[in-house]
């Protein structure tokens, strides 16, 4: 049987920092928009499936060319729900119906940097790998590594870290990374067998600050806003 690539955008309705975001206008364009754009340019995914609780949003992604088969149950809608189950729902919910994907892409639309190539190079890097799965990064700044940041314990300020790894040179600080929401790539062993959006071999994607922003704030979304702006402009 051919291996099969199954894209999730997962996309609530009830999100708090900015109210709406999903289905919000950036650009002259839903935001969800920009993910189904660059999933289906990628020429990579054999289906698109939007996971929401919300009728508005079911519409919406419907007008961008995201299926939508199902409605996500609400105790999977919560502000502390963690992904996983999210995306293994949609999994689970597919395989009963019939269609098994290999291959698990998550693309938030809080991420509307993304590019079809990112779709594209996470699918191929989880191949060539092999690993569990394959994650985008982005480096931190030396100034904000847990190597030179500090904490407030009783009063005192201390380093984050033991003081036998802290540094007082930024310079000196390790790169650091964090997970920055344009791609998670896994095998579907790896989400159902190990009940793992990571499982125990996680390779790492770089991505450049420049091609990267994650929606969380209104301050997010006006820098998206400049961004976008520059793009469409290009």
């Amino acid at each position: 049987m051919a291996d099969h690539v199954l894209a999730v955008v997962p996309a609530r309705g009830g999100s708090k920092g900015v109210p709406g975001k999903n289905i919000r206008a950036l650009g002259g364009r839903p935001l969800i928009a920009y993910a189904a754009e660059a999933a289906r340019a990628s020429g990579v995914v054999d289906r698109l499936i939007l996971s929401t609780d919300s009728d508005e949003i079911a519409r919406i992604g419907r007008e961008c060319g995201l299926e939508v088969p199902f409605r996500r149950p609400a105790e999977l809608a919560l502000d502390a729900t963690p992904m996983r189950p999210v995306i293994e729902h949609a999994v689970t919910w597919l395989e009963t119906e019939g269609w098994s994907p290999t291959v698990v892409l998550v693309l938030q639309p809080t991420s509307p940097l993304r590019r079809p190539q990112h779709v594209a190079k996470a699918v191929e890097l989880l191949y060539e790998t092999d690993a569990d799965s394959v994650v985008s990064v982005v480096e931190l700044p030396l100034h904000v590594s847990p190597d030179y940041v500090m904490r407030i314990e009783d009063g005192c300020l201390v380093p984050f870290l033991s003081k036998s790894t802290a540094v007082t040179r930024r310079q000196d600080a390790r790169p650091a990374y964090v997970r920055d929401g344009t791609v998670y790539a896994c095998w579907s062993r790896t989400l159902i067998g190990q009940r793992s959006l990571y499982g125990d071999n996680c390779h790492p994607f770089v991505l450049s600050p420049t091609e990267t922003l994650t929606i969380d704030s209104n301050d997010d979304w006006s820098e998206a806003e400049r961004r976008i702006g520059e793009v469409l402009q290009t």
